[in-house]
């Protein structure tokens, strides 16, 4: 197995919560397992003794130590909504959801940064956009919920949202074409 991006790392955990790197065959630490993800190696985590994928939990604990050290990347309101809908009518869907999310903020980010220069990315250029986005999520959410936050206000604001969006998504768009 090659050092490629592409190439997938077998990280084992064992009972003493100890990683081992099948790859450099070293015991790791979380900090550097989340710096392998950083760089965009495909991790799999496997119970050293069972042999259960248990990648989930530990990108789930590599997150939560990021946010208590300080990181403080996932707002409250996004962290109580995600709570919320355990064990609700969306909790199938918000998987599929957040990773379509994910991947649409990269290609921004990506088009954003590729029109400005590398040097210029302003971050701030996303807030509005995730703003927008989160609002169209929690009315989604509502609506599946059947709560009462799909008002016709809401469903009127979500409506200028989306408008706003592609309003923004073709003048990105038309910046990328002129470059």
């Amino acid at each position: 197995m090659g050092k490629d991006k592409g190439d997938k790392v077998v990280i084992k955990k064992y009972a003493n919560r100890r990683l081992y790197d099948t790859e450099r065959s070293a015991y790791i630490t979380l900090d550097t397992l989340a710096g392998m993800i950083r760089e965009g190696r495909d991790v799999e985590v496997l119970d050293a003794k069972s042999g259960d994928d248990i990648t989930h939990q530990v990108l789930t604990q590599i997150i939560v130590e990021e946010e208590a050290g300080g990181a403080g990347m996932l707002p409250v309101s996004f962290l109580r909504q995600i709570i919320s809908m355990y064990g609700g009518n969306m909790q199938g869907a918000v998987p599929n959801y957040l990773e379509a999310a994910m991947d649409a903020f990269k290609k921004q980010q990506a088009a954003m940064s590729g029109a400005m220069g590398a040097g210029a990315f302003d971050p701030n250029a996303f807030t509005e956009m995730a703003k927008k986005n989160m609002q169209m999520f929690q009315s989604a959410a509502s609506a599946f919920s059947g709560g009462s936050g799909a008002s016709k206000a809401a469903k009127a604001s979500e409506g200028d949202d989306v408008e706003a969006l592609k309003a923004e998504l073709a003048a990105l768009k038309a910046k990328v074409d002129k470059l």
